[in-house]
This record gives C-alpha cells, structure tokens and sequence, in this order.
C-alpha cells in the first residue's frame, strides 16, 4: 500500500495447487484488503516450470475475472533481472538472466539494468547450454549472471564464462520483485484483461522417454 511491497515467499515445491490462493488471501488480510480494493492482478508469465505456471495463470484469471481487473503479465526472467538492481544494488548492468529449464535445457535473456529502467535485449530463447549464440555477446562486455540457468555455466560459449563478473545462481523470480515492475507496467498501460492470461513456456512440446 502507497507505494510499499509486502511479500510472502515459500519454496514449496510440488505444493502450489494447494498453497497459492491461501497465501494470497492471508496477505491481502494482513493488509486489511480484499480483492475488490486491488487495481490490478500481476503474474509470473513464464518461462518456467508448466505446472508452476498453469496454476499461476489460472489464480491470476480467476482472481481477475470475479474482481473485474486487468492483468498485468511480467516474465520472470525479468523478475530475475531485475533483483540485480533490487537485491545486490547494481544500479546500471546488463543481466544475464536465466533458469533451469529441465530437459538439459535453459532460459535465458539479457536485460540491460539501468535506474528504473528495464530493456530486453533482443528476445527471451529456450536451448542448450552450448547453443546459446555466441555472436549476440560483445568481446569484453560485462555481465552479471542470475538465477538457475547459472549452474550449467560449465557448458555455455567461453566468452560468456569469461565475460561473467558476478554470480547469483540462487536468486528467485520473487512476487515482490513481479509487483515492482507490474506497478510500472500499469502505469504505462501495459495490461490485459482476464480473457488474455496465457503462460509463455517458449517450448512448443515436451518429449517424454
């Protein structure tokens, strides 16, 4: 409320289904709000894990569609970048943001973090370690890694282990850091109505052996 962020944050795998819409309603109660006080409802689009995401898509539009609000959809890659300047106070930095796609796979984006501002560079991509492009890095172009992707550094081009300065590997896309960047979405108009929802997994299929 009047521009602070209050967060509940749980690594509760496999428990989602059960836990999101409870924590939800306990933290708009602790603020003394209900769903008719909100302005908007912000989500995770993705990538990410399918069921993570399908359940967040589905809370998000029935939350929106029983509360006529738009929706306000931020990648979590973003999320992840955007904890550079959130979390280790990196005003000005391109991100390398990433996370553990499973399948031997990763996604990955770069962010340029500069104040308040944030640019993707180019698109979000889904691939192997060893696929990421090389030719979409500069020759001594700083970076600071982010997020779960980080743990296949051993695999990714050279140039991108030699250009790395720091490393966070155990950074979250964080409901706290989605609600920061959403308020500057809606406030740009960058919405969506209820009917929209829909997650971004960046894989077409999942082949199973």
């Amino acid at each position: 409320m009047n521009g602070s962020i209050t967060e509940t944050f749980e690594v509760i795998p496999r428990q989602h289904a059960k836990r999101l819409l409870p924590m939800i309603k306990d933290l708009l109660a602790d603020q003394s709000l209900d769903f008719s006080d909100l302005q908007a409802v912000a989500y995770g689009q993705g990538p990410g894990s399918f069921t993570g995401l399908r359940i967040a898509a589905g809370v998000t539009q029935g939350i929106a569609f029983a509360a006529n609000l738009p929706v306000v959809p931020v990648s979590s890659l973003a999320a992840l970048a955007y904890q550079v300047k959130d979390e280790l106070k990196q005003e000005s930095a391109i991100v390398f943001s990433t996370l553990d796609a499973r399948i031997d796979e990763i996604y990955w984006g770069m962010y340029d973090v500069q104040g308040t501002g944030l640019e993707l560079l180019g698109k979000e991509i889904l691939c192997k370690p060893e696929q990421i492009p090389e030719s979409d890095l500069q020759q001594g172009l700083a970076l600071i890694g982010v997020g779960s992707g980080m743990n296949y550094l051993h695999r990714m081009p050279e140039i991108y282990r030699k250009n790395l300065i720091l490393i966070k590997s155990d950074l979250y896309p964080r409901a706290g850091i989605i609600a920061r960047i959403a308020a500057d979405y809606f406030k740009d108009g960058i919405i969506q109505s209820p009917e929209m929802v829909s997650p971004v997994y960046l894989r077409d299929k999942v082949t199973q052996g």
